[in-house]
């Protein structure tokens, strides 16, 4: 419990002197955060922590509006996404090749645009959505299929398609699988694997590489970079069951 009292310090001063009683755990946990993020004293602190609350409240509620406009778009684009997939693998034999073309386009772009929007969303996200499975991977196909196969089976993902934005991401949230391509815009898979293995943080987490790099390349390489496995491109779909004992 947190008892305030407000009065004036000294007869002839404008400041007033507000003072707290909290538990000793309370205080021992303000203290630990102050010395972590190199505030000088806990007044320091809780004048701070209050001016950004004041300051970032109406934020807060912006970010509300925000998260329920994004979730009406994403509602629609299931709708897209989901009508368009079936008319493209229940239809494709009977309908001709430029309407077949215009459908996979409108499932394409409704692909994109889904994830522009959780690009918005992520950057407006107080706190950082949790995922099971983060697939790293700049091609859209690959990407579908292993979403929609674990989202399927009730697994949740993340998608990234460059290296270092794979590292970003693994600062804010631990996943307990990780399926990374190999060859990426920015950095490779290889050394990606790497980094992760170099952080007491991320260390344990298990990593499969998903990849069309020869098989023996791929083997000398998880030697190297102490990666869990591989899966070769294009995958057989039932492989991936093994997976389901990290999750």
């Amino acid at each position: 419990m947190i008892i305030i009292s407000d009065n004036k310090k000294k007869a002839n001063d404008e400041k007033r002197y507000i003072g707290f009683n909290v538990t000793d755990e309370t205080k021992k946990n303000w203290q630990e955060f102050a010395n972590e993020n190199k505030i000088s004293t806990i007044s320091k602190l809780i004048r701070e922590s209050v001016d950004f609350y004041i300051n970032t409240k109406p934020k807060l509620q912006f970010l509300d509006k925000i998260d329920k406009i994004t979730h009406g778009f994403k509602e629609s684009l299931t709708s897209i996404k989901g009508y368009s997939q079936i008319l493209i693998e229940e239809y494709k034999e009977e309908l001709s090749w430029e309407i077949l073309t215009k459908i996979k386009n409108i499932f394409d772009e409704s692909i994109k645009l889904e994830n522009k929007i959780s690009e918005v969303t992520e950057q407006f996200e107080i706190e950082p959505t949790k995922y099971e499975i983060l697939i790293i991977d700049d091609d859209e196909s690959t990407i579908n299929l292993l979403k929609d196969y674990f989202e399927t089976k009730n697994h949740s993902c993340k998608v990234v398609t460059k290296g270092n934005d794979a590292l970003k991401a693994l600062m804010k949230n631990i996943p307990k699988l990780i399926l990374l391509d190999i060859f990426l815009p920015d950095i490779t898979g290889y050394e990606v694997c790497q980094r992760i293995r170099s952080s007491d943080k991320l260390k344990q987490i298990p990593i499969f590489y998903i990849t069309a790099v020869p098989e023996g390349e791929v083997n000398e390489k998880i030697k190297e970079t102490g990666a869990n496995g591989y899966f070769l491109k294009p995958f057989d779909i039932l492989s991936f069951k093994e997976l389901f004992k990290y999750l």
